[in-house]
């Protein structure tokens, strides 16, 4: 369909770009390809497969720094167009949800390849290993305080951009990565202790699978609408039980829109003839509340 059929003058854009997130998560993806192509290249130069594999490692969350970068950039876009009744907020929320299914994919093959470390274990050039592992720590620390300056740049203490969150959660696991390998071949270059590197691995690994695992449940949740356990719900039910007493609530719908906004779809039973917009002028005095839809049934009396 075109858009020029869908002209509607009213504007279902809800969502304020985090400009400060776009801009650094470029910076971020800019520092992390970098990296990784110095080390792919510098692998391939010095035939180092330590330094080759964490180039590649390192591409998985330049990947999903681009996703985030891209899901920005998109959902700023298509801000205005009619089609996206609800605004292109979930554009970013499914940038999320995939930067954590990438992320579990990574937590696995880390548990796989620390398994096979301990199952055939290999001999490690433990000072090229830890100096690898240095500058990927530096390279992402630069890059966590990029994302985390953009949080708390945006960040309401009720909501989070899990766009951002999605990106943030990759550079840290990464860092931690980073930070787990320095012990463990820290202890192995001085007392030799081999078993120290896998161990490490599935240790990191675990906690990747927990960050990846809360990540898929905040943006799955938002995803599939799952919003009547948040708190609006219950303030909402108020609102309308103190506005009429013989008021009755048929149906009530909230679809998030936004970080810290939401659709409200009403259906309401009554007796008595009810004024539409009083009660969205008193449901808009909740600034979550930034679309709402009221429909009114006559509610029958039985004799």
């Amino acid at each position: 369909m075109s858009n020029n059929i869908l002209n509607f003058s009213y504007n279902h854009n809800f969502h304020s770009a985090n400009l400060t997130a776009k801009k650094n998560t470029l910076y971020a993806m800019i520092i992390t390809i970098s990296m990784m192509i110095a080390e792919i290249i510098g692998g391939i130069y010095f035939n180092s497969m330590a330094l080759l594999a964490d180039g590649w490692h390192m591409s998985s969350h330049a990947l999903a720094l681009g996703l985030a970068y891209f899901a920005y950039i998109m959902s700023n876009r298509y801000k205005s167009d009619a089609r996206f009744s609800f605004g292109t907020y979930k554009m970013e929320i499914l940038a999320s949800y995939t930067s954590a299914l990438s992320l579990l994919v990574i937590a696995f093959l880390m548990i796989y390849h620390s398994i096979l470390k301990f199952i055939n274990p290999e001999s490690i050039a433990y000072k090229e290993a830890i100096l690898i592992a240095i500058i990927g720590l530096m390279v992402n620390l630069i890059c966590a305080w990029l994302l985390r300056s953009s949080h708390d740049h945006h960040h309401d203490h009720h909501h989070d951009d899990l766009n951002l969150k999605a990106a943030y959660i990759h550079v840290l696991t990464d860092a931690l990565t980073s930070i787990l390998a320095i012990v463990a071949l820290g202890f192995g270059l001085l007392f030799g202790a081999d078993f120290l590197d896998p161990l490490m691995g599935i240790i990191g690994a675990i906690l990747v699978l927990v960050w990846a695992i809360g990540l898929l449940k905040q943006s799955g949740k938002i995803l599939l609408d799952a919003n009547m356990n948040e708190p609006i719900v219950s303030e909402v039910v108020d609102i309308l039980r103190l506005f009429r007493s013989d008021i009755e609530i048929k149906d009530l719908h909230l679809l998030k829109v936004a970080n810290d906004k939401y659709t409200c779809i009403i259906s309401l039973n009554s007796i008595d003839p009810i004024d539409i917009n009083l009660i969205k002028k008193e449901l808009s005095k909740h600034e979550e509340l930034v679309h709402i839809i009221v429909e009114i049934y006559p509610k029958k009396i039985l004799n």
